[in-house]
């Protein structure tokens, strides 16, 4: 019903802002990030039960890329289930409950995202520290 159309725009227009301010320009037209964010918002209109998202912050700039991450993060203190494939190891513990990371297409680590943002293991492998 164009009720519940006009509704569900109003809270995308809320997580995304500037989709409001370019709802007359061509969504070809847009930013990547300005895409990724209507890719996002098209998604959400048809309420779905899992959100599936494969690199949401690839090919962003990273204003942008905060600010998808900040929705998302919305979305989640919301109840949205997600499943989240994402080489930003950082934002994807950050928003995760439960991590899986890849290595050649195999599980090198799992565990809750807080344990592996703390492990040794994932600071040397993926975000470059030195112990």
């Amino acid at each position: 019903d164009k009720e519940a159309v006009v509704r569900d725009s109003e809270r995308m227009f809320m997580l995304f802002p500037i989709l409001k301010q370019r709802l007359k320009q061509l969504a070809g037209t847009l930013s990547g990030g300005e895409q990724q964010q209507l890719a996002l918002a098209r998604a959400l209109m048809a309420a779905p039960r899992l959100l599936l998202l494969d690199e949401p912050s690839l090919g962003v700039a990273p204003l942008l890329v905060r600010h998808i991450f900040s929705a998302l993060a919305e979305l989640k203190r919301q109840g949205m289930t997600m499943l989240l494939v994402e080489q930003n190891i950082t934002l994807a513990l950050d928003l995760a409950d439960r991590a899986y990371v890849l290595r050649t297409g195999q599980v090198a680590l799992s565990g809750r995202s807080a344990e592996l943002r703390d492990s040794e293991r994932v600071a040397q492998a993926y975000l470059g520290a030195a112990t």
